[in-house]
């Protein structure tokens, strides 16, 4: 077991400082300069050459990103371009809990919700429960995230327009508060954030049941008397639910993508919506923090996801 999550362990840091050396060399590449723009016009050739050299952008492409790897493990990603006296990490550290809330608890629905339909959908497939099940589910798949999130947006105003109700489109209210005005700011874009999701888990643990259902193990323990009840729940959803734990890292990723849909068309302070305005003000620093962050969480999922498949299935672990 250990030997396999050391194994695991170093392919990750490889992964995370891929992404950091192609993040890195994509933004010095990227055209135009950044502390021109930053200057305006108020450029100073003086005040340039200071600021090229306060950022370190006048050494060689090597060097930067050496010193870029060396503080990024003491979480120092530098000062901003845009915020001139604000260092990356202050300015992310407002949309981290941000980020982390919308996820945790859209993840929680999608879990919740997703792998209950699905079942019961295996359980009566081929009826008309199971066609309609997974015809909602399909069309909710289909549907792209920020269209989802416009509509429920369009919906909001129409709501408030006739009902006299004051219920908001967007921001996001106090982080980890969930008083009835915070609530009010959250439901909605963490549902949206998570329809996506409950499809796409429930689908596959429709897929998953029923192939688990075909298994010769359970037509034997149906062939011994066993009521269908214990068939279910002590045969076979135990192990229909050992797929579901391999796509916990590819939920996580697909969570982080779907950020910069919900945060930005909510007008929600995360990640997402700080990666959206780096990229609009060239504020490199910022873009590569968060890109690092993000992978990192992709990452950090992916490693759990191999720790709980090798929990469920002790025949990994010598793999």
């Amino acid at each position: 077991m250990v030997q396999f999550l050391v194994k695991r362990f170093i392919g990750l840091i490889f992964v995370v400082v891929g992404v950091t050396f192609i993040t890195f060399i994509l933004g010095l590449n990227a055209p135009g300069d950044p502390i021109r723009d930053m200057l305006g016009e108020h450029f100073n050739p003086i005040i340039y050459a200071q600021l090229r050299h306060a950022y370190g952008l006048d050494l060689p492409w090597y060097q930067q990103y050496w010193n870029f790897l060396v503080n990024m493990f003491h979480l120092n990603f530098g000062y901003s371009f845009k915020y001139q006296n604000r260092t990356v990490m202050s300015i992310l550290a407002g949309g981290v809990p941000v980020s982390a809330e919308l996820a945790l608890w859209a993840l929680i629905l999608q879990i919740i919700i997703g792998v209950p339909m699905g079942i019961f959908s295996a359980l009566k497939a081929n009826t008309w429960i199971d066609t309609v099940n997974m015809g909602v589910i399909l069309i909710i798949y289909s549907i792209p995230v920020f269209v989802l999130a416009v509509f429920f947006q369009v919906f909001i105003v129409w709501f408030d327009q006739h009902t006299g109700a004051s219920w908001p489109v967007s921001n996001w209210g106090t982080p980890w508060a969930y008083s009835p005005a915070d609530l009010s700011y959250k439901i909605v874009p963490i549902v949206v954030f998570a329809l996506g999701g409950i499809a796409y888990i429930a689908r596959l643990s429709r897929a998953s049941m029923l192939e688990v259902l075909r298994q010769d193990y359970v037509r034997t323990a149906r062939a011994k008397g066993l009521r269908e009840r214990a068939v279910i729940y002590r045969h076979a959803l135990r192990n229909a639910l050992i797929p579901l734990l391999t796509v916990v890292g590819l939920l996580l990723g697909l969570l982080v993508t779907g950020a910069f849909f919900i945060e930005n068309i909510f007008n929600i302070p995360g990640i997402g919506y700080e990666t959206i305005q780096s990229i609009n003000d060239r504020d490199y620093p910022v873009i590569q923090a968060t890109v690092v962050l993000l992978a990192v969480g992709v990452v950090i999922g992916n490693m759990l996801a191999d720790i709980f498949y090798s929990l469920a299935d002790p025949r990994i672990k010598a793999q």
